[in-house]
């Protein structure tokens, strides 16, 4: 099994909280790193968008945008 996205594609989160101080305001990310998988085989990233440092976040968690696909 492998990465899903790569580092410098640009994605999405797929269900943003309302109440995240850390979300960006176009709802766009940068992938900054790829991570190991947990121990549910699931891979994590590190994601950035520009004012909002960096994040890390599961596989399950962004989508790719739609004009990438």
């Amino acid at each position: 099994m492998s990465h899903k996205y790569r580092v410098n594609q640009m994605v999405r989160i797929t269900h943003p909280r309302i109440s995240d101080k850390r979300a960006s305001a176009s709802g766009i990310y940068e992938v900054t790193r790829l991570m190991p998988a947990d121990h549910t085989g699931e891979f994590s990233y590190r994601i950035k968008s520009s004012g909002f440092g960096e994040r890390a976040v599961r596989e399950g968690e962004i989508t790719a945008r739609i004009s990438e696909i």
